[in-house]
């Protein structure tokens, strides 16, 4: 088991931050962990870092307690925080070899891991700058560099997208993709599009507690039985009468598109309606409902 967490609790002076967490994540697994704000993810993430002990429970990192008096486990992980903490007045490469250092690399194994991970994340062209002048998308590289610089068997990633724009968040979604080829991935994100993108499976996490623990389809589909049907018309529909259908929760149209979200499925309602608009269907598709919609549902 590459990661391991059973029955832990956290609190903070009065308040109980984590409830007694059980969850477990396999060798080569994309898991994201969701939760609201102040849900307890990054203080599970510390934990199983080791930056901070638990009250009570257990967590182990590839079968090494992160309560062990030794360090052996924290070799076998990289982390990237929320908060990337970087030398900004050191260059790329300058603090690579430093960050090397620090985990017991030097030579040419320092030299030959420092030009692999530049590589892998793009930073070739960055390598002889200052941190300070990169752009936020690049510091993340440099952050991601730094902690896949001792081949960890394990990546915890904390928003490891935050902040940046949509283009730098795709190019960090498909390096965690290639990463995670070959490594066990624990991330935490808001961007669920990036989470339907990259995870087997989810964990959610709301008010100290696991509220599910599921492949993102089985969530989908325990999700209250709802579906999305979205149609495609030649013309604008008259919506008013598509609301009056029995079973039809909400109903909007965009352009000529229709979305229609219902517990049944009204698709042969629906056509029939079309058809004595004497319009035309150019396509209709029944979704599940989104993962957005399933992770409001659960942390209410």
């Amino acid at each position: 088991m590459s990661i391991l967490v059973n029955d832990l609790v956290k609190i903070y002076g009065q308040q109980r931050a984590l409830n007694g967490i059980s969850f477990e994540v396999q060798p080569g697994e994309i898991v994201g962990f969701l939760g609201p704000n102040g849900a307890g993810k990054s203080t599970t993430m510390k934990i199983l870092t080791g930056f901070i002990p638990q009250n009570s429970g257990t967590a182990s990192i590839c079968g090494i307690d992160t309560n062990h008096k030794e360090i052996d486990f924290r070799a076998k992980i990289g982390y990237l925080p929320e908060l990337n903490p970087l030398y900004t007045e050191m260059y790329v490469t300058e603090f690579l070899q430093f960050t090397g250092r620090l985990m017991g690399l030097n030579g040419k194994g320092l030299s030959s891991r420092m030009k692999e991970m530049i590589a892998k994340t793009g930073l070739s062209q960055e390598q002889h700058k200052c941190i300070y002048q990169l752009s936020k998308g690049y510091k993340q590289r440099v952050g991601l560099a730094a902690a896949m610089l001792h081949n960890p068997e394990v990546l915890i990633l904390d928003e490891p997208s935050s902040g940046l724009d949509p283009n730098q968040v795709i190019e960090i979604r498909n390096l965690i993709r290639e990463i995670g080829e070959n490594k066990t991935v624990l991330f935490s994100t808001h961007i669920m599009q990036e989470v339907e993108s990259l995870c087997s499976r989810v964990v959610i996490i709301n008010k100290g507690n696991i509220v599910a623990n599921d492949s993102i389809k089985n969530l989908q589909e325990k999700a209250d039985k709802q579906f999305l049907i979205r149609v495609e018309l030649k013309k604008k529909p008259q919506i008013e009468r598509f609301k009056r259908l029995k079973g039809v929760l909400k109903c909007e149209c965009v352009d000529n598109t229709l979305m229609i979200e219902s517990n049944e499925d009204l698709r042969e309602k629906i056509a029939e309606l079309v058809s004595s608009e004497q319009n035309l269907i150019l396509s209709m598709q029944k979704e599940f409902t989104s993962l957005e919609s399933v992770f409001q549902q659960l942390t209410k």
